[in-house]
């Protein structure tokens, strides 16, 4: 039965990517979305509630999964540049979808994806999830690098592109290893 189930959340998300390519996402019915995929419309209830949440797994099992083992390794940059490839495959698509604004925004939605992963993996690295400051707990930690991260992939996105997954790694790394005084006296 899990693999029916991933075959509809498979051809429901392939669906909706299709139709974002040719319209806007807020103008996308549940119904386009299950004509097109072949499907009934209360089976896409039956896995998703809304066309965000959709969305949303997308972002998780389509970009974020396949990093799962890499940032558990400890293997960051690798990570960053899979994104970054993942992204710019479907270009068009997440051109599309950083447009989204207000309530159920991309960068929401993208943000909160980043937080989770990066939570569970600081989680697993310090179980006790304390620090020698208690504003440092795992939360704010995941938080403040999904904020960063996530604002990098946006504008990374809105700017089309235009810089390689590897470019962009090496810029991301270069604004996260220095303070803001460092930055500022090298440019």
């Amino acid at each position: 039965m899990a693999g029916q189930k991933e075959t509809i959340d498979i051809l429901l998300a392939e669906s909706f990517k299709e139709l974002a390519c040719q319209q806007p996402i807020e103008k996308i019915t549940i119904k386009a979305i299950t004509d097109k995929a072949g499907v009934i419309r209360p089976t896409f209830y039956n896995h998703f509630q809304d066309k965000y949440e959709l969305l949303e797994w997308i972002i998780r099992v389509q970009v974020l999964e396949p990093i799962r083992p890499l940032v558990h390794a400890g293997m960051v940059d690798e990570a960053l540049i899979l994104i970054f490839t993942l992204l710019k495959k479907e270009k068009e698509f997440y051109e599309k979808a950083a447009r989204l604004e207000g309530q159920n925004s991309f960068e929401d939605i993208v943000k909160k994806c980043i937080a989770d992963i990066l939570l569970e993996v600081i989680k697993s690295k310090s179980p006790s999830g304390r620090s020698g400051h208690p504003w440092l707990t795992p939360e704010h930690i995941a938080q403040y690098y999904a904020q960063s991260m996530c604002f990098v992939v946006v504008h990374w996105i809105k700017g089309g592109m235009t810089v390689g997954p590897q470019e962009i790694t090496d810029v991301y790394n270069y604004m996260i290893t220095r303070s803001m005084s460092q930055v500022i006296e090298e440019l």
